[in-house]
């Protein structure tokens, strides 16, 4: 049933409102010192190439315990491989379709078994198609959302109860600038990603009502990163928003970890996408050029 809000709960919305963005204010002029990886138990999906690669790479050079899934085992070796380079020995490979939720959940198990407690989970796999909505199967909807947005659900199943009961952990989620603005050829690909954010930003929010400052959230929605996922694209207007380098976008997620940041939005002319007309959006943002890259996951 609907009601009138009480002058207590207005006054309650308003204060917790100022106190979140004073909070925010204050991080941005003095920011919060680094923390330390050395020691936590990472796991990144999508690990066998691009993006999840790197931040692998990164979190093995800061000392973390590294677990690696991927669908393909030739590429998860070489990330392997190129780990091991370091000279560090605690990094674990596991083959894992995340697309299927059994999968998910029995691979989990293992890693739990052998390796610990996940305490930094970051959801990084991801599909897309690259098509008109029209011209994208039924298969490939659904395919979006199994790779794109339901292994965020699956693996904080896996993970997060540990997490809630140490206090301690720190949960990420790759989303993407097309999961803040909807884009022309990118209707499967836009909505999975809508969804994901969503999710993570729910689970922000639960953490704050549970008072479990001790598990952090961090929500990523890049641009268009020069990897083979948008191999071939290209964007209407490079030089003013051209499609990101990787390693660039690797470093910027790994200090928004350390720093604890929750949202990181990158370029930052994206902030204002969601802002922007819809012609505007359309203008801009949008991608041009072939897409060699459908059916491609990274």
């Amino acid at each position: 049933n609907s009601r009138n809000l009480s002058t207590e709960e207005i006054s309650i919305f308003w204060g917790k409102f100022l106190d979140y963005f004073v909070e925010s204010v204050i991080f941005h002029i003095i920011p919060k010192p680094n923390k330390k990886a050395a020691g936590e138990i990472m796991l990144t999906t999508g690990a066998g190439s691009g993006l999840g690669r790197l931040l692998a790479l990164k979190f093995v050079h800061f000392g973390a315990i590294v677990v690696l899934w991927d669908i393909n085992q030739e590429s998860l070796d070489e990330t392997c491989r190129l780990a091991k380079e370091y000279g560090f020995s605690r990094v674990h490979a596991y083959i894992c379709d995340c697309s299927k939720r059994h999968e998910i959940c029995k691979v989990a198990e293992q890693v739990k078994k052998e390796v610990g407690d996940v305490t930094i989970l970051i959801n990084n796999a991801r599909v897309l198609t690259g098509k008109l909505f029209l011209e994208t199967s039924d298969d490939y909807v659904e395919k979006s959302f199994l790779v794109n947005t339901f292994p965020h659900i699956w693996t904080y199943k896996a993970f997060f109860p540990a997490m809630i009961a140490f206090n301690h952990g720190h949960l990420v989620c790759i989303s993407s600038a097309a999961g803040l603005i909807g884009l022309n050829g990118l209707g499967d690909y836009c909505a999975s990603k809508f969804a994901s954010f969503g999710f993570a930003e729910s689970i922000y929010f639960e953490l704050r009502k549970l008072k479990k400052h001790g598990i952090q959230t961090t929500i990523v929605c890049p641009y268009f990163i020069k990897t083979g996922m948008f191999e071939g694209c290209s964007t209407k207007y490079p030089d003013v928003l051209p499609l990101l380098k990787p390693e660039l976008v690797a470093n910027k997620i790994v200090s928004a970890i350390l720093e604890d940041q929750v949202y990181l939005i990158t370029p930052k002319m994206a902030y204002i996408a969601p802002w922007l007309p819809v012609k505007k959006i359309t203008t801009i943002f949008c991608l041009a050029g072939p897409k060699k890259n459908v059916g491609k996951t990274g």
